[in-house]
């Protein structure tokens, strides 16, 4: 027995084909695969909601010639070890870096790290991506 469940679903015409619109633009082959998306991300946005189990990105660049910026932002990373996995640095050119920043934990927490390492001076963009971790 399949473990895929269907069912049907009521629109408005006008609701559905600006939903058709919207995944075709979106490269979708199937409103199903639309709407599963949808629903994964209601999902995680629940769960970011509630402080439940994640795991994501932080990706950053930085001038890594700011004044104590990379000292900040080692001391900060060990203050939530906990959270992160893995680090990778990358150097750009002279002056910039990129750092990614594999994490895993509650959500508020990862959030947390990424506005702590956001606001420093010298972090030209910062860029936090949520995933579910179940």
């Amino acid at each position: 027995m399949s473990d895929l469940y269907r069912f049907g679903i009521s629109l408005d015409r006008e609701l559905i084909e600006a939903f058709d619109r919207h995944i075709k633009s979106q490269g979708y082959q199937s409103r199903s695969e639309a709407l599963r998306d949808l629903i994964r991300d209601e999902l995680l946005h629940k769960t970011r909601m509630e402080g439940g189990l994640v795991a994501g990105a932080i990706v950053m660049t930085y001038d890594h010639h700011k004044r104590e910026l990379v000292n900040r932002l080692i001391d900060i990373q060990h203050d939530f070890h906990d959270l992160i996995i893995s680090t990778q640095h990358v150097h750009l050119d002279h002056e910039n870096c990129l750092e990614v920043i594999a994490v895993k934990g509650n959500a508020p927490e990862i959030e947390k790290l990424s506005s702590a390492l956001k606001v420093l001076v010298g972090v030209k963009h910062l860029d936090l991506s949520l995933s579910s971790a179940d």
